[in-house]
């Protein structure tokens, strides 16, 4: 599940917080005075703004997100071997192997999505993203050739993964040896609606918690204004809004092709990775934001989106009714597009 944090931390600015955490004025008493926590997670950052709580509380809340995220982050990561999810990988049994119900449902939701998108979101892509360097695995010297490419392929695919629900128990099960599962595109959501759990069993009412690019609200903001997320410009300059959302209680996520990327012989690769042609994306979709019931459905549309690119993505968008804001690059320009559904949270739009 970890990434190179200097690659992703700011791939998480994609979706950041606005309204959320100015300073009180003198109105404002300890107990509705914004409290911010922050940490790392998952190779990115956790932000977590509540309302109503004190500095002891305050205190206590962050060792037990921290907590929670570790274990999160020990459930579904690619970097350690002994990760849940790398236990499985690493098996070369055919055989159903016993996972958790939080690991079923992360895989049965990441495939319908896998399903809904064409297999364009397919957490079997793991020897892909490894080959092309945004994976545990170094970055690589030259560009793969179409055979290694191929090779990759042949060890992935939707199909090769099946969730098996049986007398309480929860399977995986692959037919290929070496089928790699990498959550890494769904996994911020799952973390991101978890600690929103994590404040429902501790009372909170009034939070917005977020971690790398996913985030989850619930209730008002400090001001008794509902939380307001702002989507980034597609450029290396922080703090550049391009529009402005009230998620009301609903997750957030985006997905984008400009952040996390490097160079290699004068080509710009991308961490986005095309199943079908096993390459990094190459069209001119360079952000898509979700939002949907929970952050780990909106985590899990947005890179099927983002994979498929600008038109057949907007054919998926109108057939499943999704909040979906796009930013497409247009000569040396950017144009957006947005769903019908999306209009109904944004808050205004920059030009």
């Amino acid at each position: 599940m970890e990434m190179n944090i200097a690659r992703v931390a700011l791939l998480a600015m994609t979706v950041f917080f606005t309204g959320c955490d100015n300073a009180p004025d003198a109105a404002q008493t300890p107990a509705t005075a914004p409290v911010v926590l922050e940490g790392k997670t998952m190779g990115t950052f956790w932000r977590v703004s509540v309302v109503g709580i004190d500095a002891n509380a305050s205190a206590a809340l962050q060792t037990k997100i921290q907590t929670q995220l570790d274990a999160d982050d020990q459930l579904l990561s690619t970097y350690k071997n002994d990760s849940a999810l790398m236990r499985f990988n690493l098996s070369k049994s055919l055989s159903p192997w016993p996972v958790s119900e939080a690991m079923a449902d992360i895989v049965t939701s990441a495939l319908r999505i896998g399903q809904k998108t064409q297999g364009a979101m397919d957490i079997t892509v793991g020897p892909l993203v490894n080959l092309w360097g945004f994976g545990p695995d170094k970055q690589p010297v030259q560009i793969p050739t179409q055979a290694q490419i191929d090779a990759a392929k042949a060890n992935s695919g939707l199909q090769h993964l099946t969730v098996i629900n049986q007398a309480k128990q929860q399977y995986l099960q692959k037919d290929l040896p070496d089928l790699f599962v990498d959550l890494s595109t769904v996994g911020e959501g799952y973390a991101a609606d978890h600690l929103a759990q994590l404040m429902e069993r501790e009372g909170i009412a009034r939070y917005l918690v977020s971690v790398g690019g996913a985030l989850n609200s619930r209730g008002m903001n400090a001001e008794g204004h509902p939380w307001r997320v702002a989507i980034q410009k597609p450029t290396d300059r922080e703090n550049a809004v391009q529009a402005v959302v009230d998620i009301n209680g609903h997750g957030i996520s985006t997905s984008g092709s400009y952040r996390n990327y490097y160079e290699l012989n004068g080509k710009r690769l991308t961490h986005v990775i095309d199943p079908q042609t096993g390459r990094p994306i190459e069209h001119n979709l360079v952000s898509v934001t979700v939002i949907a019931p929970t952050a780990l459905e909106a985590d899990g549309w947005d890179t099927g989106l983002m994979v498929l690119g600008t038109e057949k993505a907007k054919e998926v968008v109108r057939q499943e009714g999704l909040a979906v804001y796009m930013i497409i690059k247009e000569g040396e320009g950017f144009k957006t597009w947005m769903s019908p559904q999306f209009e109904s949270f944004l808050i205004r739009e920059q030009n």
